[in-house]
């Protein structure tokens, strides 16, 4: 039983990670949250829903598609709503933010005007495929799941490491007008950042509607809440913390569910996070100022 949910919290967890790896490329460059990745992402699930359960086509297409219309998002994002801000003199992160959030509410509504408000099933051909891994019950779909979160974040990494355009991106990260100056083209490097992100969030979307069976107008929401909290509990701007983050709250989140109260569910999660903020106020893999240090 422990086995089958410690099974359960890790794929939720992944899931959780790749959504919280969106706001961190993004904030680690940009130095703003993207408030509109949660909505990114929902549309991403309903486009790999469409793609899958009303068009009958095989998973990688609803990959695929998530993935070009998410990301084609994250341009439309980057070159109207964040780059004349971020070129106008005198405006503040803030205002970036509160362009993001106009984003977000605006694609929410859209979403609710095109799908309606309520549950769409998210229906895969092997959805009821299940093996035991030694007294382990294991569903086809979570394997997938794994499977595809795993070699996301790994892929990931290893880019930002050991490539050139990574290490590019690290740079206009690090600093932004150094990064100019070494030949770095920034604007390219901004835009790809956002445009990975979204991507990211929609094959995020895709996986949710795997792991729920179901999408809605509000998933967007709730997600990217847990993708914030993740990003804070990590450190913000950490992969790393991400991705740990990401995996710690789905299993304490399926092991509440599990041996506890259903409705406690976000509520232990966050307060597991914020003891751990109280002992680390600068996350787990995050930086601590150099005011805070003693």
């Amino acid at each position: 039983m422990f086995l089958e949910q410690l099974v359960n919290g890790v794929t939720l967890g992944s899931i959780y990670a790749i959504v919280a790896l969106g706001y961190t490329l993004v904030f680690g460059v940009l130095d703003i949250i993207n408030m509109a990745h949660g909505e990114i992402f929902m549309f991403g699930a309903f486009v790999g829903m469409l793609i899958v359960s009303k068009a009958g086509a095989p998973l990688p297409v609803a990959f695929l598609g998530a993935i070009v219309v998410t990301g084609a998002m994250g341009l439309l994002l980057e070159r109207f709503a964040l780059r004349p801000l971020r070129k106008a003199p005198g405006v503040s992160n803030l205002s970036s933010l509160i362009s993001t959030i106009g984003v977000s509410i605006l694609l929410e509504n859209v979403a609710q005007k095109v799908f309606g408000a309520g549950n769409h099933l998210f229906e895969t051909p092997f959805a009821e495929i299940r093996f035991r891994v030694g007294g382990v019950t294991v569903y086809l779909v979570q394997a997938l799941i794994l499977f595809v979160s795993l070699a996301l974040m790994t892929g990931l990494a290893l880019w930002l490491a050991r490539t050139r355009t990574g290490r590019a991106l690290r740079a206009t990260a690090e600093n932004l007008a150094t990064a100019g100056l070494l030949g770095v083209d920034t604007n390219l490097m901004i835009t790809a950042t956002v445009v990975i992100a979204s991507a990211m969030g929609g094959v995020a979307g895709v996986l949710v509607g795997m792991a729920f069976n179901y999408i809605n107008n509000q998933i967007g929401l709730s997600m990217g809440l847990k993708g914030l909290a993740i990003i804070i509990f990590g450190g913000m701007g950490s992969v790393y913390g991400a991705m740990a983050g990401g995996l710690i709250l789905g299993i304490a989140e399926t092991l509440v569910v599990a041996y506890g109260d259903s409705g406690y569910r976000d509520s232990i999660a966050f307060l597991t996070i914020i003891v751990v903020l109280l002992i680390r106020p600068q996350g787990l893999f995050g930086q601590a100022a150099p005011g805070m240090r003693r």
